[in-house]
């Protein structure tokens, strides 16, 4: 391998997404070390030289899912209490810029689908009294994705066609001037436009961001960008996290990774694409279409080195620094400044 290929391979890693924190809960004492059934273990993440993993905390909108939420919130923090020779917490701008000469991963969590907080048919009110003990238990959320797949209190999924709630409007509310962002992964279209336009509207204070979303040019899915709102993100200087899973980047063709890539670079994006690969546990998914989940060279964040050699072999050294680590330290240390 040429020296230029072998800076690459060792070039260091950031990922927005990962659900590490919600596969624990299968477990009757939470081992991170476990590689077994997810490709986000410490092991894997060690191995691909992931400096700074996202962690979101995720539930599906169904009741009782609450609680799921804020134990995921107390399993981060028991990480960083049984393992601190393994990881450290990322919270500011000076925690944010010590991880690059750090042995030890980066952790910051995350919220994957706001009814991780508040159940349906309880008053807002308790729901958001909980999000704060997350916050508490956790130190910082990096993002909320407002919705899942399906339609909750706040608005539409990305498999529904229903936009912004007023729940979801006072949400926002709450988070402006809060430093967490709102992440569109997951957001139905009509609920990106909508959050886009009472954002504008109110003028409210909130960064955005795509955590784990590839394009829809590229491979046509209800979970991944159009072409008008990635420009939108990126024109925010915000970012977009490349999602590994098959099923989004396309089922039958591995090198449509890349394809999403350079097609966010073409929209503008060398400065906002990122990693969000979306490594979550598989097993007893009801789908057995999508088996398997990641293409082989894709499988767990031990590929992350290869991954960047064959991006660096289709864009210039300077997109694969950013998209690898240097976007997202980037985009952190402007919006936590």
């Amino acid at each position: 391998r040429s020296s230029a290929a072998s800076d690459v391979y060792k070039r260091q890693v950031i990922d927005l997404h990962c659900d590490l924190l919600a596969h624990m809960l299968n477990m009757p004492t939470p081992d991170p070390f476990d590689k077994e059934g997810i490709g986000c273990s410490f092991p894997a993440l060690a191995a691909g030289n992931i400096k700074l993993q996202v962690m979101a905390i995720f539930t599906a909108t169904e009741k009782g899912s609450t609680l799921l939420a804020v134990k995921q919130s107390e399993i981060f923090a028991s990480f960083l209490a049984q393992y601190p020779d393994d990881c450290t917490l990322v919270h500011d701008v000076s925690t944010l810029n010590q991880i690059a000469s750090s042995s030890k991963l980066g952790m910051i969590a995350a919220i994957e689908n706001a009814s991780s907080f508040c159940e349906e048919d309880e008053p807002l009110a308790i729901g958001l009294e909980r999000l704060e003990k997350i916050i508490t238990n956790t130190t910082r959320i990096l993002y909320i994705g407002l919705t899942h797949h399906l339609e909750n209190r706040f608005g539409g999924g990305n498999n529904s066609d229903v936009g912004l709630k007023d729940d979801g409007k006072t949400l926002l509310q709450y988070l402006s001037g809060r430093k967490i962002a709102v992440d569109f992964s997951h957001a139905s279209d009509a609920l990106a436009y909508d959050m886009l336009a009472y954002i504008a509207e109110h003028s409210l204070d909130i960064p955005i961001l795509a955590s784990h979303s590839n394009y829809r040019s590229i491979f046509d899915h209800v979970r991944n960008l159009p072409d008008d709102l990635a420009k939108e993100i990126i024109k925010r200087g915000a970012l977009i996290g490349v999602n590994f899973l098959r099923a989004f980047v396309n089922p039958d063709d591995s090198n449509a990774l890349y394809d999403h890539i350079n097609h966010g670079i073409q929209l503008g994006g060398i400065n906002s694409i990122c990693f969000g690969a979306d490594y979550y546990a598989t097993g007893g998914h009801p789908d057995l279409s999508r088996i398997p989940f990641y293409f082989q060279e894709h499988g767990d964040a031990s590929r992350y080195p290869s991954i960047l050699n064959s991006i660096s072999e289709q864009v210039s050294p300077d997109a694969v620094a950013g998209i690898g680590y240097q976007n997202v330290i980037n985009y952190l240390n402007k919006l936590w400044e």
